[in-house]
């Protein structure tokens, strides 16, 4: 089988292949995030499976709903999770695509909305993540909840600000600088969010696991 991974924003392409790699029976080839056309290419490289990880979203037009359904009618099992996937994914699902993961659940029933939910933005030579999505945002700060760090009308006030912020500018910084929390309370948050999952980065490494088992790996 032949099967094309669009990412290399939610999980590095060295541990995508640490979950899932070419094989003698398979072909994995792992490309940078995903931009309109680039699915109806794949068809030429007679692909079985395209796991969709992570997309384009301003930069250039992103991938779209007919192109995905044109391959998903070829035959071709399309899969969703994490960024853009999970976006797609949540529009499409009723269509043949597959969505896999948290992100495309909160998608799925209608806590988030907005593509810039997902979207982040990186250092163009070093590749370093510049801000944090806001679907990740959220995730951490009803963690936060759970363990007592912050109460619920603190996280509401803090995705507030956080939505207020253009999505390039979007990180734990700037919207602690806006914040009413004090000093300690703002240290507190900021140990528990380093030491916090990477809801993206869990839901790219559950669609790898996915293809992992449907190909039997």
């Amino acid at each position: 089988m032949k099967i094309i991974i669009y990412t290399g924003l939610s999980i590095s392409f060295e541990d995508a292949k640490a979950i899932l790699d070419s094989d003698k029976d398979n072909e994995i080839i792992y490309k940078s995030p995903i931009k309109r056309g680039d699915i109806l290419k794949d068809l030429d490289e007679k692909v079985d499976i395209i796991g969709i990880i992570d997309g384009v979203f301003h930069k250039s037009p992103s991938v779209g709903h007919k192109e995905i359904l044109d391959v998903i009618n070829t035959g071709v099992k399309v899969i969703g999770s994490s960024s853009m996937g999970a976006l797609r994914a949540s529009e499409l699902d009723s269509l043949g695509m597959t969505g896999i993961g948290h992100v495309y659940r909160e998608y799925s029933n209608g806590n988030i909305t907005s593509d810039d939910d997902v979207a982040v933005i990186l250092d163009p030579d070093s590749l370093e993540q510049l801000s944090d999505a806001l679907v990740s945002i959220d995730y951490n700060l009803n963690e936060a909840i759970k363990n007592k760090i912050i109460t619920k009308k603190e996280k509401e006030e803090l995705i507030k600000i956080a939505k207020s912020i253009y999505y390039p500018n979007r990180n734990y910084k700037n919207i602690l600088d806006k914040c009413d929390l004090d000093d300690l309370k703002k240290e507190k948050l900021i140990d528990f969010i380093k030491s916090s999952k990477d809801i993206k980065n869990e839901d790219a490494k559950e669609l790898l696991k996915y293809i992992k088992q449907m190909t039997k790996w």
